[in-house]
């Protein structure tokens, strides 16, 4: 039974997320933002949110090493979804068609995700109100990051003056979608919480592994189907967009998460090994950035190299996730 509350809850994230990104294009459209913009804020803020919505369930139920595992093990999962897509869509070379643009994301999702382990293993005890100095600086600095992209949007992207197609539903339509989409995540992602942190016990996981691994791939599918779908159209700057901005958009949470925790501080609660598992998604955020603004040759038969690097780097990852002991 929990098996099929876990299938069903994941099968409904997913498809309320595409419907969310479906309905935050049309938001986006009608109120004149560019595409770049589009994929690194609202999308990425969009498909984003099962992954917040997942980390306040898992407050909610005293299991926050699961929210924690959840944040790091989906930043990693995005650059996997990256290297495969890659490999998949060989003859697009996504990344190094837009690669130059994007560094500037990619950066901010590097030093956000070096800020939260920064903080895990300083460990400062200085509140205000009930809210951790840590988290108030880490959403201090998305902010700021918003800022700078939003401004290098506005140099170097027309997107706005585009027309807009006759077709395109209305703003208020958007909307509308908008918020329905929203409120059938927010009552579907508790089940999927509550039935992973089941499964942590039968299997004899620990709920910080399932985090890793079970939970980030499926709060994750909402970046596959959106990245897919956005290739598929000829939108690559909002595909990659998508998934650098989910990477800066997870540790926003983490800093917003703690408004929601009134017994303490979030990023403090955190066990301090869950910084191997930021780690690696740095160390993984980097390799996609440098293999592709490194515009060199590297390739066996048809295949990146790069991009195979980045699916190795992530399953050696999950190994050593799980043979250390981590959240087990």
């Amino acid at each position: 039974m929990i098996w099929i509350q876990f299938v069903i809850s994941s099968l409904v994230i997913v498809f309320a997320s595409k419907k969310l990104s479906e309905y935050g294009e049309i938001v986006a459209i009608r109120t004149g933002l560019g595409s770049m913009f589009i994929g690194m804020i609202l999308l990425a803020g969009a498909t984003s949110l099962p992954e917040f919505l997942t980390t306040i369930s898992a407050i909610n139920l005293g299991v926050p090493d699961i929210a924690a595992g959840n944040m790091f093990g989906s930043n990693m999962f995005n650059m996997f979804i990256l290297g495969c897509i890659d490999v998949l869509f060989y003859n697009t070379r996504l990344l190094r068609r837009v690669a130059h643009r994007h560094a500037l994301t990619g950066s901010l999702a590097v030093l956000l995700n070096a800020l939260a382990i920064f903080f895990i293993l300083l460990n400062p005890d200085v509140k205000i109100l009930w809210v951790g100095i840590d988290s108030i600086l880490i959403i201090a600095v998305y902010l700021i990051g918003v800022w700078l992209v939003r401004s290098e949007t506005n140099a170097s992207s027309s997107d706005s003056d585009a027309e807009i197609d006759p077709k395109t539903p209305s703003l208020l339509r958007g909307i509308a979608g908008f918020a329905i989409a929203t409120v059938v995540l927010i009552f579907a992602v508790p089940w999927l919480v509550s039935s992973s942190n089941e499964i942590a016990s039968v299997t004899g996981l620990g709920t910080g592994f399932v985090g890793v691994l079970l939970v980030a791939f499926v709060t994750s599918l909402p970046e596959v189907v959106t990245t897919i779908t956005a290739i598929r159209m000829g939108l690559f700057d909002m595909a990659v967009g998508n998934l650098l901005g989910s990477n800066l958009f997870n540790m926003f949470s983490l800093g917003l998460a703690d408004f929601f925790m009134l017994n303490g501080r979030f990023i403090g609660s955190i066990d301090p090994r869950y910084v191997l598992v930021g780690t690696m998604a740095i160390i993984l955020t980097c390799m996609a950035l440098i293999g592709n603004l490194a515009r060199l040759e590297r390739k066996i038969l048809f295949l990146e190299m790069d991009a195979v690097l980045l699916i190795i780097c992530y399953v050696a990852g999950i190994f050593i996730v799980y043979n250390l002991g981590i959240g087990l």
